[in-house]
């Protein structure tokens, strides 16, 4: 079977954010990471990545910590801290080293909680 398509199999392919309100979302993405997003509905819009969608953000009454965490990566962690912070973000675990890196957790503004790290 030949697969024409860039999605690896089993792997990670889109990841869908909840919002409780999504002008903020979408207002947080776009200044703390630069994101650029597509409209679907008043309730749900994608996120683009490198050549194609991978991800989206949908409207929802509640929005709870815990489960899987999404780490992103940044070039630049310093920058990405401060970013993360000017856009409004709370930062809920300061920069830290692990073995081949560093990072930092922050809550976006309906609560959800992600990861950015970087090598050293």
């Amino acid at each position: 079977m030949t697969d024409n398509t860039s999605h690896g199999h089993h792997t990670f392919d889109y990841i869908e954010l909840k919002a409780l309100d999504m002008a903020a979302a979408k207002a947080f993405y776009a200044q703390a990471f630069g994101f650029q997003f597509t409209e679907y509905a008043p309730g749900y819009c994608g996120i683009q990545g490198e050549g194609r969608e991978q991800g989206g953000i949908t409207l929802a009454d509640e929005v709870q910590r815990g489960g899987p965490l999404v780490v992103l990566y940044s070039n630049e962690l310093d920058s990405t801290y401060e970013a993360v912070k000017s856009a409004g973000g709370t930062i809920s675990t300061e920069i830290f080293t692990f073995p081949g890196g560093r990072r930092f957790h922050f809550l976006d503004p309906s609560g959800n909680e992600l990861a950015v790290w970087s090598e050293r």
